[in-house]
């Protein structure tokens, strides 16, 4: 009989830091841009509790007012709306790469591709604007 070592490869994990991310600015930028993510669920939840609450009646429209209009859900929600912003701007940006628009078997420049998104939403956000203040 032969002696027998049961040998175990080891595989090289080279020790990362915690903040990796923070030391380009292209990571920072996409751990970011990942981060928006939670923003918009909590955008979407915050929408679909003040609908449950208008449809809830008077009262339950009051107090969800009473709640939402607390100190730290307003700093919550400015918060989310920065970094819905942030989303918003680059998805735009994104768009030209996910999307080859062609006009006459050429290329349309990445300008061209994004103008339109961000003209629509300055529009939209300007009727949104008109219908609550006026």
């Amino acid at each position: 009989m032969t002696d027998f070592t049961e040998y175990r490869q080891r595989l090289y994990r080279p020790r990362v830091p915690a903040l990796w991310w923070l030391r380009r600015r292209s990571y920072l930028l996409f751990v970011l841009r990942e981060l928006t993510s939670v923003f918009v669920a909590w955008a979407v939840a915050f929408t679909l509790m003040t609908v449950s609450a208008v449809l809830a009646g008077e009262d339950a429209y009051r107090r969800f007012v009473d709640w939402a209009g607390s100190p730290w859900l307003v700093v919550l929600n400015v918060v989310a709306l920065a970094f819905l912003v942030f989303h918003t701007v680059t998805w735009f940006n994104l768009t030209p790469q996910a999307m080859a628009v062609r006009v006459r078997g050429r290329r349309l420049p990445n300008a061209a591709v994004a103008a339109p998104l961000y003209v629509a939403w300055v529009l939209v956000s300007a009727y949104l604007v008109w219908i609550v203040a006026g």
